[in-house]
């Protein structure tokens, strides 16, 4: 088994850094610094980058890692990936052998049109599709193509580690309760991921069961949710509606 490393990187991103022995998988370097940090000081060689999409601060470090070492460079085959050597559609499955792991590719459009997760050891790294107690905005798909993709991530086992690439947890579960006040669950997330903050501790990797239990962009289906969604959009009765409506209302929340 491998190693995760949470390397903090601008206001809020996380680039994971994935080490067995002396080798390492960087996942959505944005910047390069902190990795090459990283990898200096514990004497690690990169091998492999997986970029989940392409905005700036997932790949912006590309470049520079490259300059210093080869890796190889797997990302989403319809997105302008720098240094890319692997293009990627979802359905493949990638045979780190640096890391003797192997994880599937999960297409999962919504937030850009050739975003990609990676699945594998019981952990997801997800990118900006599916964030704690939230989702990623809809910029390029639509909000069927991000309702189809959490709906594929939801399907996953309960347990599986969710490794997204922000630190959103507080602010989105501020909207989740304006959703679902009556979650029990919600409400004593929240007082954990509150303690969290206040020690200045991070609150990824969640769990895809506990997103289950008090996300509401994976409880589409649950009639409180419902009922909250259609306040805002009266015709929101089922699932894509209903995430329309939520994604909506949190885009001005």
């Amino acid at each position: 088994m491998f190693d995760i490393v949470q390397i903090p990187a601008f206001k809020d991103n996380y680039i994971w850094l994935l080490r067995k022995g002396r080798q390492a998988v960087v996942v959505d370097p944005g910047d390069a610094q902190p990795v090459l940090d990283v990898l200096a000081r514990d004497e690690l060689r990169l091998t492999d980058i997986l970029v989940t999409h392409h905005h700036a601060d997932h790949q912006g470090g590309v470049g520079r890692l490259l300059a210093q070492h080869r890796a190889e460079v797997h990302g989403p085959s319809n997105e302008p990936i720098a240094g890319r050597t692997r293009p990627l559609v979802g359905g493949e499955t990638l045979q780190l052998a640096s890391l003797g792991a192997a994880f599937q590719v999960l297409a999962v459009p919504g937030h850009t049109l050739g975003h990609v997760a990676y699945y594998g050891a019981g952990c997801l790294f997800c990118g900006d599709t599916l964030f704690g107690g939230g989702c990623g905005r809809v910029f390029e798909g639509t909000a069927e193509q991000m309702f189809a993709s959490l709906t594929r991530l939801a399907a996953l086992p309960d347990e599986t580690a969710v490794y997204c690439a922000h630190e959103y947890t507080e602010a989105n579960l501020r909207f989740a309760l304006a959703v679902e006040p009556g979650n029990d669950r919600l409400r004593k997330r929240v007082e954990e991921v509150a303690l969290a903050r206040a020690k200045s501790c991070s609150t990824v990797p969640s769990t895809i069961g506990l997103e289950k239990e008090s996300n509401p962009f994976l409880r589409c289906h649950a009639p409180a949710v419902i009922a909250a969604a259609r306040r805002h959009a009266s015709g929101a009765t089922y699932g894509p509606a209903v995430f329309a409506a939520l994604r909506e209302w949190k885009n001005g929340f």
